[in-house]
């Protein structure tokens, strides 16, 4: 289990290596994604909270990165933070998500990334329910439903 402490000490350190990796140039990203999806995984934008419906559904599945199809979250770690974003406890593996610190707008942050494709997913910070206490606060344009 991933916990806050590995989160910090990894976006210090430095992210493991993907799997895979995937590199397109903007303008494939631009043709391939529609521009609010572009808008939020290319230009680490943010949709507006509770936009989407994906926040309120809980199926059994897999959640992918919506540019490279990467596996990123298991359905049975989203849970329901009253947030406006689809939230998760963990990801799927240790390695599928990157940390970056964010000190935009004014806050101290950790970005949550892609680390297949460098896709912006949203943000993780340690509020979120035991045993983990992380709260994978996760754009739902940045996901698709895999499984």
């Amino acid at each position: 289990m991933i916990t806050w402490d590995d989160i910090q000490r990894i976006s210090d350190e430095g992210n493991p290596p993907p799997a895979r990796r995937v590199e397109k140039s903007e303008e494939e990203w631009r043709q391939e994604l529609t521009p609010q999806q572009y808008a939020v995984t290319r230009r680490a934008g943010t949709e507006r909270p509770f936009s989407s419906e994906m926040c309120s559904r809980f199926e059994p599945g897999s959640y992918g990165c919506s540019c490279c199809g990467e596996p990123l979250f298991d359905g049975e770690t989203k849970f329901e933070s009253h947030s406006g974003w689809p939230s998760f406890t963990q990801p799927v593996a240790p390695e599928a998500v990157a940390y970056k610190m964010d000190r935009s707008h004014g806050m101290i942050r950790v970005e949550a990334l892609c680390n297949t494709c460098d896709a912006h997913l949203g943000h993780v910070f340690p509020d979120g329910p035991p045993p983990s206490r992380l709260r994978y606060c996760i754009n739902a344009l940045s996901l698709r439903k895999i499984g």
